[in-house]
């Protein structure tokens, strides 16, 4: 355990918050456990000194699995083909998993399958030996899912407890896979991982690296990925270092825009919510030192008229009664200069730094998607322009997607939620290495987290992240 997963919140501001923008967290805690049972999950490295099977739940075993099914076999099935030697492939090379090949057996496996495949005269009937290779095979692949899928506790903010990472019970390990369309492809897809997983497993089993740098990325990344889900389920993915978003549906990816994210100072934190409602025609709570280096410069130099041409008002507090003050009662002097504190907001319109509408998981990092009235930053190649908030290129085609109909922001009145029937999951992460394609697509390290765990130090950007709030 021991991960970091962010640093405890300190300072409050945000951009894109609601209510109250954090701008600043740090949390130091002990990393997270549990998935949702039926595969929103994540994985892990596990102890070599474990079983190969804990105690299961009653019900829930190895021995429910084939009592259910008649002991008709799985691996050994007529239709099975080589899934038995593509499961022990992988587990002999479990050390690319970060974990212990030797924990699962496999001089053993392969001994029992081979007996099983080539029977000798003797004692033993055939069946035996079938029966014996069958437990053994499946004891030994629900342990590697186990291990797998047990979460990485690399520094994710888990805001809703059912996202955390927990592994399958056996019995339903099994059923996945004796459901899948190919048992075979199942195995060699990795289809209890998220896709992302196999494919850059492979490209550390086949050495698709140029140098050693390149080789540990591959790992670092294939430890991240774990943190993702598999299955059939609607979510989304944002890549902070790649700056991109993703839509997934059916175990694929179905559209895609480009991002905005945080400053290298205000980095994205990696962080899994279920996006709950939408915000419509939003205001924009300012953070007091964006008012500070942002509003009271050109309030001295525009006067007050800015605040009108803008849509800002001046609030007693971040309340819901909050009242408005005179903005001429305000020493804008000491503002600019740091030593008065101001509460301003930004009322919805053209030029609302939160655009028309915003995709809402609460959460204590102030971080959310939402539109963008700056477009011009979206065709650039580098997009680090945030306050740790994900400013999206088509805020409007997202709410499509997720909704099933277009969001009406031009009759909704201001900050009118609009909740999600269904919430959907949002994963935010930081993979530096990515599959594109057959090939592998490498982004810079702007957060320097991967320098940071490489050097097996927390002292770069948290991998939880240490901002909110988006500019």
């Amino acid at each position: 355990m021991g991960s970091l997963i962010g640093e405890c919140v300190n300072v409050m501001r945000s951009k894109c918050t609601g209510q109250r923008p954090v701008h600043f967290f740090r949390k130091t805690a002990a990393g997270a456990a549990a998935l949702m049972l039926a595969f929103a999950a994540t994985p892990v490295a596990a102890a070599a000194t474990q079983p190969i099977v804990q105690p299961p739940a009653s019900g829930q075993s190895v021995a429910d699995f084939y009592r259910a099914r008649n002991n008709y076999p799985l691996w050994l099935s007529p239709t099975a083909g080589d899934a038995a030697e593509q499961l022990i492939t992988l587990l002999a090379s479990a050390n690319l998993d970060g974990l212990y090949p030797d924990k699962y057996h496999v001089a053993a496996l392969q001994q029992s399958l081979d007996a099983a495949r080539h029977p000798k005269n003797g004692k033993r009937k055939p069946g035996d030996e079938v029966d014996r290779a069958e437990h053994d095979l499946s004891d030994a692949f629900v342990a590697y899912v186990d291990d797998l899928m047990r979460d990485p506790n690399i520094g994710v903010m888990y805001v809703d407890a059912q996202l955390r990472p927990k592994p399958p019970s056996p019995l339903v390990a099994l059923l996945y896979a004796a459901s899948a369309p190919s048992l075979t492809g199942y195995v060699r897809s990795m289809g209890w991982m998220h896709p992302y997983y196999a494919q850059l497993r492979s490209a550390l089993a086949s050495h698709q690296y140029s140098d050693d740098h390149q080789r540990q990325l591959l790992a670092l990344n294939l430890e991240r990925a774990r943190s993702l889900p598999p299955g059939t389920q609607r979510y989304v993915v944002v890549n902070a270092a790649q700056q991109r978003l993703y839509m997934f549906e059916g175990g694929r990816m179905v559209d895609s825009m480009v991002v905005v994210v945080g400053k290298p100072k205000y980095p994205t934190p990696m962080m899994t919510a279920y996006i709950r409602f939408a915000s419509l025609n939003p205001y924009w709570y300012v953070p007091p030192d964006l008012a500070a280096e942002r509003i009271a410069p050109n309030v001295l130099k525009r006067g007050l008229r800015y605040l009108d041409d803008l849509g800002y008002q001046v609030m007693s507090d971040w309340d819901e009664k909050a009242e408005i003050i005179d903005p001429k009662t305000i020493d804008w002097k000491a503002v600019a200069d740091g030593k008065v504190e101001v509460r301003i907001r930004q009322l919805p319109g053209p030029h609302n730094s939160m655009g028309r509408m915003k995709f809402m998981f609460p959460n204590e990092a102030g971080v959310y998607l939402h539109d963008n009235p700056e477009r011009e930053l979206f065709t650039e190649a580098a997009r680090f322009y945030s306050g740790g908030c994900v400013r999206l290129e088509d805020a409007a085609r997202l709410g499509r997607w997720m909704f099933g109909y277009d969001l009406d922001w031009e009759s909704a009145g201001t900050e009118q939620r609009v909740p999600l029937r269904n919430p959907i999951p949002v994963y935010i992460t930081y993979l530096t290495a990515i599959p594109d394609g057959a090939a592998i697509a490498y982004s810079d390290d702007v957060y320097g987290r991967d320098a940071a765990r490489l050097a097996g130090t927390s002292s770069a950007a948290p991998a939880g992240g240490t901002s909110a709030g988006q500019r």
